[in-house]
């Protein structure tokens, strides 16, 4: 088993910063009503668990990226990927099957027997929660298999400083927790830090037997694990104690035992950190970050937010990944590191789509004005 490298050692260079494997979908957003009720004044967007993190590394933190999927050559995948390619990441990587039904590989029959996945995501408001339905079942996606990616030489002829994948992409299909694990290795093996998103969603997998299965396979190649606790219960095994509905502080005491369990199990970890979401109703809730350092038994916490109107809940968890990565290659330390996940995190919340198109220099002003306590003025 190579060398699971730490947080400390991450490279200086590499042809990319970070390259994410995963699921991207076409996002199809109603706007301000559900989805059954959806006529017109729909709102399209692209997003994926986990190359969201790419997304947010590139555009925010100008970061070189790429992304590691596949997509049917249509004009739905086309548009998915001139939407990548908007928010500057390398789409270079990515597996375009043809409608040849050619009998090659990568060939679909050109019928609609494959396609890309798509997702119907309302927004919520009010007592109304956010509601995704998800139409991916014969994606291309779901059909990524060990042996798609030459991880040989994109870990080690080109060079990447992180590597990211998830909990998703290792459930969509019946090969993918293969390839992800695969890659993790690959990257391992290369010098290059991994990180994952444990990113549980019942849709996807609804026995949690199988989730934890897989993810046990994952865990001992990572440098840094994402998960808040209930994705560490649901999809990992592990009970944080607390009541429904506790403070962000009283969250923290329960968060911080289940973590040292984690880290005893799993010492390969260098990072383990979530997001924290207090939801009041689907407009507005509390926002906190924690990012605990193992090698140094040290707790970074963020500044807490409370009481923040919100128009899109989707993504808070890829942005809190990408912010705080990007931190770290910038040779910031791990206070500013959780700073900026949780700044990135919120702010995604405050913008349409799973990922937040604004640049570093917003980043840093909401966490200057969290840290202060601030409101919010207008500029003109």
């Amino acid at each position: 088993m190579p060398e699971v490298v730490k947080y400390t050692d991450i490279k200086k260079e590499g042809r990319y910063d970070g390259v994410s494997l995963g699921e991207v979908m076409l996002r199809i957003d109603p706007r301000d009503i559900p989805t059954a009720k959806a006529r017109d004044n729909i709102r399209l967007s692209q997003g994926g668990g986990e190359t969201n993190v790419s997304c947010g590394m590139s555009y925010t933190f100008g970061l070189r990226t790429a992304v590691l999927t596949a997509l049917l050559d249509d004009p739905v995948g086309e548009n998915i990927r001139n939407q990548l390619r908007e928010a500057g990441v390398d789409t270079s990587k990515v597996i375009w099957w043809d409608q040849k039904d050619d009998g090659s590989k990568y060939s679909a029959d050109g019928k609609g027997t494959l396609h890309n996945g798509i997702n119907f995501t309302y927004v919520g408001a009010g007592i109304l929660p956010s509601d995704t339905t998800y139409y991916r079942a014969n994606s291309v996606a779901t059909r990524l298999a060990p042996g798609d990616f030459d991880f040989d030489a994109l870990f080690g002829d080109e060079g990447v400083r992180v590597f990211n994948t998830g909990g998703i992409l290792t459930l969509i299909g019946p090969n993918t927790a293969d390839l992800a694990i695969q890659a993790a290795q690959k990257a391992a093996e290369h010098g290059t830090f991994v990180s994952a998103d444990l990113n549980y969603r019942s849709k996807v997998e609804p026995n949690k037997d199988r989730a934890q299965a897989i993810n046990r396979r994952l865990a001992p190649y990572l440098g840094m694990l994402v998960g808040n606790d209930s994705d560490l219960s649901d999809a990992l095994g592990y009970e944080t104690h607390g009541a429904k509905g506790a403070s962000f502080d009283e969250w923290l005491d329960g968060y911080r035992e289940t973590i040292k369990e984690v880290a005893r199990d799993f010492p390969n970890l260098s990072l383990i950190g979530t997001q924290w979401r207090g939801a009041h109703n689907a407009d507005v809730i509390g926002w906190g970050a924690a990012l605990y350092d193992t090698l140094n038994d040290a707790w970074h916490v963020a500044a807490l937010r409370e009481d923040i109107p919100i128009r899109d809940r989707t993504g808070g968890g890829d942005s809190f990944a990408s912010g705080t990565l990007s931190a770290i290659m910038k040779g910031h330390d791990l206070d500013t590191a959780v700073n900026w996940g949780a700044a990135h995190g919120i702010l995604v919340q405050e913008t349409a789509g799973d990922t937040t198109m604004v640049n570093q220099s917003t980043v840093e002003k909401e966490v200057a004005r969290a840290l202060a306590g601030g409101g919010v003025k207008a500029t003109r």
